[in-house]
């Protein structure tokens, strides 16, 4: 396994909204109480990500405005293994035309310099000086963006976990 650095976005990735009837995993919507509101997620999902986070060569950070409280708060309350990931923060660049969430990945970038990066984020579909900078990168990157009222879908997971194996040229 090559070294891989995915990024992770919370809402609209791993818990949707307003979420309905079944999930695409097949089962209900699980229930959690993460602390400071209610979220929705599926179990299947979060098992999925647990065994992508545990391949060897796979670093994985939190990119979320969660911040801290996706490792002190989400994890804990869903069961995802990720409590000691590292986060990402807006360090006041939320503001201004630029995404903070584009500026705070190619400044993690500039530190750790991966082979491949994956990138999950239900905003990415509307940023397009993210996918613009992503072209750029060709083969080394992976967007996923998937729909924010159902979170990854298990194809997205598939294609995520797919990349992690295939060739890089």
């Amino acid at each position: 396994m090559r070294n891989v650095t995915l990024y992770l976005d919370v809402d609209g990735v791993i818990c949707p909204f307003g979420p309905a009837g079944r999930s695409e995993w097949g089962s209900e919507w699980c229930q959690a109480d993460a602390g400071l509101l209610p979220v929705a997620y599926a179990q299947e999902l979060v098992d999925g990500l647990n065994d992508l986070a545990a391949r060897s060569g796979v670093a994985c950070i939190w990119l979320t405005s969660w911040e801290e409280m996706a490792p002190e708060y989400l994890c804990p309350a869903i069961g995802l293994d990720g409590g000691r990931w590292p986060y990402l923060t807006a360090d006041g660049g939320n503001t201004g035309e630029r995404w903070w969430k584009l500026a705070a990945l190619q400044a993690d970038l500039e530190r750790s310099s991966p082979e491949r990066i994956v990138w999950i984020d239900d905003q990415l579909r509307f940023e397009k000086e993210a996918q613009q900078w992503a072209r750029f990168l060709g083969a080394r990157i992976l967007l996923v963006s998937p729909d924010p009222r159902l979170g990854i879908s298990p194809a997205e997971l598939e294609s995520v976990s797919s990349f992690l194996i295939s060739p890089l040229f």
